[in-house]
């Protein structure tokens, strides 16, 4: 009787105890959450880690502007490449990460810090898969093709012109061939990392018949995957199961 009265008692402490622990554990939930909150607020960042399979997914978005050495007026939504190049290195050095899903949905920008970007993805160890959303031009389209597999959906638009100059500009030929050099790299980095060939993508960056008051060639989804620029129509749906037949596959080997 008396091992009885013994064993009530422990339970009883149990009991307590897990119940002091609930409001400590849910303040540490709380304030995980917030975190990640804020984090998907300031960033357009999260982790993606609720799926069955328990792939842990790290979700990057690249949206408005590509800012680079110069900062963009404040009214305009800007990627900054000084927040994605780090997080990139974490990405890398983290052990846990299994995949990345860059969601895009950009006008273009700075061309050094769009290229940073896409030899930044390109070089990662892991499974990476981009889809572009609404827009994926100009520079956006190395950022693109970066991925170790891309999608489009339907509805969306990429745009492939020349390169552009602000600020002065110096009537002179070597600062035509410096463009030109510079247009070499984007073009050379697109073809190296899509099924689209280099000449292919000069022609249409010149053709002329449609852009009004521009150069360059405006491609819907499914006719950036019928050009090879990108590897197939889709959406967050296939892209995520896409990312994980990767992941899946990189684990066996």
């Amino acid at each position: 009787m008396s091992e009885n009265k013994y064993e009530v008692k422990e339970e009883n402490q149990n009991a307590r105890e897990e119940e002091n622990r609930k409001p400590e554990n849910q303040e540490q939930e709380n304030n995980a959450q917030e975190s990640k909150n804020q984090q998907i607020k300031e960033m357009g960042q999260a982790v993606l880690n609720g799926n069955s399979r328990n792939h842990k997914v790290e979700l990057l978005t690249i949206i408005g502007e590509v800012e680079g050495h110069e900062s963009a007026p404040s009214h305009s939504k800007t990627t900054k490449y000084e927040h994605i190049l780090p997080k990139l290195a974490i990405i890398e050095d983290d052990e846990e990460i299994e995949g990345l899903l860059i969601l895009l949905n950009t006008v273009g920008g700075d061309v050094e810090a769009g290229l940073a970007i896409a030899e930044m993805i390109a070089s990662l160890s892991i499974p990476t898969v981009s889809l572009v959303l609404g827009g994926g031009h100009s520079i956006g389209v190395p950022m693109a093709v970066s991925a170790d597999y891309s999608f489009v959906v339907p509805s969306a638009t990429m745009v492939i012109h020349p390169v552009r100059s602000n600020g002065m500009f110096i009537g002179v030929a070597q600062t035509y061939r410096n463009m030109e050099k510079i247009q070499d790299r984007i073009t050379t980095f697109i073809s190296g990392h899509s099924h689209m060939t280099q000449k292919r993508l000069e022609e249409l960056m010149l053709d002329t018949s449609q852009l009004v008051k521009d150069v360059g060639t405006m491609l819907e989804g499914p006719e950036a995957v019928k050009e090879g620029l990108i590897d197939e129509v889709g959406g967050i749906r296939e892209a995520l199961g896409k990312l994980y037949e990767l992941i899946e596959m990189q684990k066996k080997e």
